[in-house]
């Protein structure tokens, strides 16, 4: 007795297979990305060679579209930066109604001018009085890092690294339980290089509480070459200590402006209330 279903299994079984291929085939399905031949395995090394990468300027001049989902809803704005390495920072936000503020940090002294409400803040600098305009809990060398495709980084008594689904994952551990993950891709075409010879590109970094709880993250995409420096164009920080969820879209960047005399120091404007930001 004749049996045609399992004639037809025999035969349907391996077309479907075959169709299947070719369908993956024509949707340009891309498989996961690669780790290196020979993978680095020092946690430390990496850290310093990425810093050593992104060494090469000391001034940017940067304009960037900043979206700010915080407590009191939504902040949008265009913000105009001058960043000077180690620690000296202006940012001059501009809204579709005018000028919304302007925050100074000469790495020492911190001057913030609320020009919607006509109060001037003022103080020594610190991470609780950046996170007044900016929302980050970090101090000003260290938002100078995160807007350039560098992170902070906690002291640690343990590090390790390893290589996850294509990208390098370095993993700090403090003392008291404080753990940190900082993440890298490599290019392509440096995939069969030796370890030293690898580029870095960060791509994320996230603090977590000893409890594990996350205290903030930073993302970075959409890198552009200027001047044989690389930057992201694309920069998410979430603050969970404040709240906060910054979004940051730069639009232009020039390496080593020159930069205006007291640019990164300001003065109350006539009228303007002032106030006294202590440092805990």
């Amino acid at each position: 007795m004749d049996q045609p279903g399992r004639a037809e299994q025999l035969v349907t079984r391996p077309c479907l297979t075959a169709l299947l291929l070719l369908c993956l085939a024509a949707a340009g399905c891309k498989s996961a990305p690669s780790c290196p031949l020979q993978m680095r395995s020092d946690a430390g090394r990496a850290l310093d060679d990425h810093r050593n990468q992104q060494a090469g300027w000391q001034a940017i001049k940067a304009e960037a579209r900043v979206t700010q989902w915080a407590r009191d809803g939504r902040i949008r704005g265009t913000v105009f930066m001058f960043l000077e390495r180690p620690n000296r920072v202006r940012f001059d936000v501009m809204t579709q109604v005018g000028p919304a503020a302007v925050l100074t940090s000469d790495g020492e002294t911190f001057q913030l001018s609320d020009l919607r409400e006509g109060a001037f803040v003022h103080g020594p600098t610190c991470p609780e009085n950046i996170a007044r305009l900016l929302g980050i809990s970090v101090d000003a060398e260290n938002v100078l890092r995160l807007l350039t495709g560098d992170t902070p980084t906690i002291e640690a008594t343990g590090q390790s690294m390893e290589c996850r689904d294509g990208r390098y994952v370095v993993t700090l551990v403090a003392a008291d339980g404080t753990t940190q993950e900082v993440s890298f891709s490599v290019p392509r075409d440096d995939l069969d290089k030796t370890p030293t010879e690898q580029r870095l590109t960060l791509r994320r970094s996230v603090e977590r509480a000893p409890n594990g709880d996350t205290r903030w993250e930073a993302t970075y995409d959409e890198y552009i070459d200027v001047d044989g420096q690389s930057f992201p164009t694309k920069v998410r920080f979430v603050d969970q200590v404040n709240d906060a969820d910054t979004s940051v879209r730069v639009k232009s960047i020039s390496l080593n402006p020159e930069i205006p005399d007291g640019a990164f120091q300001q003065a109350p404007s006539p009228g303007m209330s002032i106030e006294l930001a202590s440092c805990p």
